[in-house]
């Protein structure tokens, strides 16, 4: 089940350093968000606050609210790992267990959570590989080690791994950004895919991708060095790139830094 995300006034920290400032947004259900901004500019941090991932960062902290459909997240009743798992996360390079079966692979998280119904695990596989469009491509070799995929095969495989344990939110961090162009497409037709189900955050460099995979991107940029990231402006992705509201957006869109 899809889920809303509400981001109310969000600071992040690394120590005393003061990463981003004053995030608020939201984020719609069955909806594709991709965040975009130049390098340091905390768009990650932001996504990886969304799953609670910010914080295994030592010294890292939070101020400010994550509602999942009105649920504070960072609520001290929450259990962080409950989080992590309704808030699947795809990361930049893909990081399936190399050794550990393909079957194996996409279901650690399941096992991990104690199901050991072989019948059951086997469907769960099946599914998510169809899901992440995969298993037509490995059906024959759901034995054989995970690693020995191609690298945009090995990214599905994460997709996969990170849907078998049916999340509401799914957040990728460059999930494109170490694969070569076909392997991208493929990856970019299957968020298309995906947002059917899930609410999708991504972030990306790639500012052509925004414009193709999301339906709202935000624009995060730098005021200076030492100083906070900060989100400029979020509107509709078609707004955002045809006549964004501020200056910075359209310098950074049209190239002019960043």
């Amino acid at each position: 089940m899809a889920k809303r995300i509400d981001v109310k006034d969000l600071n992040l920290f690394y120590g005393k350093f003061h990463a981003v400032d004053g995030v608020s947004l939201a984020v719609p259900p069955k909806n594709v968000t991709a965040f975009i901004g130049p390098s340091g500019c905390g768009k990650s941090t932001v996504l990886r606050s969304l799953n609670r991932m910010h914080e295994v960062a030592p010294g890292a902290r939070v101020e400010g609210k994550v509602l999942l459909d009105g649920e504070d997240i960072y609520a001290s009743t929450i259990d962080p790992v409950q989080v992590r798992r309704t808030i699947g996360m795809v990361f930049q390079r893909p990081n399936p267990f190399p050794t550990m079966s393909i079957r194996d692979n996409v279901v650690a998280g399941l096992k991990l959570a104690g199901e050991r119904n072989r019948t059951k695990l086997n469907e769960v596989a099946e599914r998510s590989l169809r899901g992440a469009n995969l298993w037509n491509e490995v059906k024959d070799r759901l034995d054989r080690p995970g690693g020995g995929l191609s690298g945009g095969q090995q990214q599905r495989l994460c997709i996969a791994r990170a849907i078998a344990v049916q999340p509401d939110v799914l957040l990728m961090d460059e999930p494109c950004s170490a694969l070569d162009p076909i392997s991208t497409l493929a990856i970019e037709d299957l968020i298309t895919e995906l947002k059917k189900e899930y609410t999708i955050v991504i972030v990306t460099h790639n500012m052509q991708q925004a414009a193709r995979v999301s339906d709202q991107t935000a624009f995060f940029n730098l005021l200076g060095v030492g100083q906070p990231g900060r989100l400029i402006e979020v509107d509709d992705t078609e707004k955002i790139f045809s006549n964004p509201s501020q200056k910075a957006t359209e310098d950074y869109i049209s190239g002019r830094f960043g």
